[in-house]
């Protein structure tokens, strides 16, 4: 397996090791998943390079927050994560860099993979995948961009390619990522309901 090319059996591996009890999420294996996923974004271009920047930036800061020896146990978890972070008033505060808000934009950027993916395994391997991904694209990161990304976004998912020459360019093995896709996007799924849910219980979904 080539460690540069984008692995479903890991992302599933790490986020099914990120489930924490029955409603929270361990950072540690959800960032591991996402240093995966971001291979992805990495491995497809320039078409999601403005994607691909801003993840590595969230997975870094998150990263730090976790690295911090005064502030690490706050950040073991989601939950853990955001009582911390609103208990001491800093979900809004100017110069704090919110771990809340900075999971948040990999959160989105989560739906669209598993969106894009989903749609991507309904293909044959001989049709342009370019259509899916731009249905993919306008039903999740779109409506958190603004209109001259949007417009970027729109001529570059153009250019995309068959279905298999797309999983050619980013999977080592064609045949083991349409077999591994049903069991990475199970358990995306799960992780992704899981954060969702959180930030439907604490009202974050609308952070800045």
């Amino acid at each position: 397996m080539d460690s540069n090319k984008f692995d479903l059996l890991f992302v599933a591996e790490k986020f099914k090791n990120s489930l924490n009890h029955e409603d929270d999420v361990l950072i540690n294996f959800y960032l591991e998943a996402f240093r995966e996923i971001l291979k992805f974004f990495q491995l497809m271009g320039s078409i999601f390079g403005f994607v691909s920047s801003d993840v590595k930036s969230k997975i870094e800061i998150l990263e730090a927050f976790q690295l911090n020896n005064e502030k690490n146990e706050h950040f073991q978890s989601v939950k853990k994560m955001i009582t911390y972070e609103q208990d001491e008033d800093l979900l809004y505060k100017k110069d704090y860099v919110s771990g809340c808000r900075t999971l948040l934009r990999l959160h989105r950027g989560l739906d669209f993979v598993r969106n894009f993916l989903k749609k991507l395994e309904t293909l044959s391997g001989s049709e342009k995948a370019d259509k899916v991904c731009s249905q993919s694209y306008n039903e999740t990161l779109a409506n958190f961009h603004p209109f001259f990304i949007r417009k970027a976004a729109a001529l570059a998912i153009y250019a995309i390619p068959t279905r298999d020459q797309l999983l050619q360019k980013v999977c080592s093995d064609v045949a083991l990522a349409i077999q591994s896709l049903p069991e990475m996007l199970q358990v995306t799924d799960v992780v992704y309901n899981r954060i969702n849910e959180l930030y439907s219980c604490y009202n974050l979904h609308e952070l800045p």
